[in-house]
């Protein structure tokens, strides 16, 4: 299980207890994140490969779920690293932008925010992170504050820098490859992603689905948990886990 940006291993709130009860659950801290030791330097498919790696993950195909920045992650692996993989769910995730004019504006946003990161230090970026309009509906039990500001400056500006959706390769032109069941999540009111959900979904083909959750925005495992676990265990229930 992958967390987002400014998170770490331990944000994953509700779903990953309750996956938990029945299952080994494994939550990483993502490159940049947390006590991960990884170089914040590195990209979404060096993260891939590297986590990959360091998890044994080829020995047994897991189940993969990733949220946000570790839902781009997931979806590299399950890309370079079919073996690992034996189903994937994805969370407020994307598969790049396409556009070179879109894609350069947001590497250019993206080190803005890596710039001021860097001026005003994790505790007021992170304040300011969480003020977006896409983080209106988490309760405050799910805003995280200490996990989030124990990241540290070079971590977190590294990990915008270098797996960021604007550094990102877009891979949609590869998602017909995916061959193993594929849930896309997205909250209703995550309009932008819900609708990015429904076209991944068609480009992967008849092994994915798109499912939306009622009154939840971005992070819609924190805002809606148990919607989220409802849909992510009837999904495990069908790959016959």
């Amino acid at each position: 299980m992958l967390h987002g940006f400014t998170q770490n291993r331990d944000c994953l709130g509700p779903l990953a207890d309750a996956l938990a009860r029945q299952r080994r659950v494994i939550r990483p801290d993502l490159p940049g994140h947390g006590s991960s030791g990884a170089s914040p330097n590195r990209s979404v498919t060096e993260s891939a490969a590297g986590l990959a790696d360091s998890l044994g993950a080829g020995d047994v195909p897991a189940h993969w779920f990733g949220y946000s920045m570790g839902g781009r992650i997931a979806l590299r692996v399950a890309l370079d690293r079919p073996g690992c993989v034996r189903s994937l769910v994805l969370l407020g995730a994307t598969a790049g932008i396409e556009d070179p004019g879109e894609r350069a504006a947001r590497r250019r946003a993206d080190e803005q925010r890596a710039l001021h990161l860097e001026s005003v230090g994790v505790a007021e970026f992170c304040r300011d992170w969480l003020a977006a309009p896409m983080f209106a509906g988490l309760p405050d039990w799910a805003h995280f504050t200490a996990e989030r500001r124990a990241n540290t400056v070079d971590g977190l500006a590294g990990s915008l820098r270098n797996s960021g959706t604007g550094a990102m390769d877009p891979v949609w032109e590869r998602l017909a490859e995916l061959r193993v069941p594929v849930l896309l999540l997205a909250g209703a009111l995550d309009e932008k992603f819900a609708d990015t959900a429904r076209r991944m979904a068609g480009s992967i083909g008849d092994n994915a689905e798109a499912r939306t959750v009622q009154g939840a925005g971005h992070a819609a495992h924190l805002e809606r948990p148990a919607g989220v676990v409802a849909l992510v265990e009837e999904f495990l229930a069908r790959t016959g886990d």
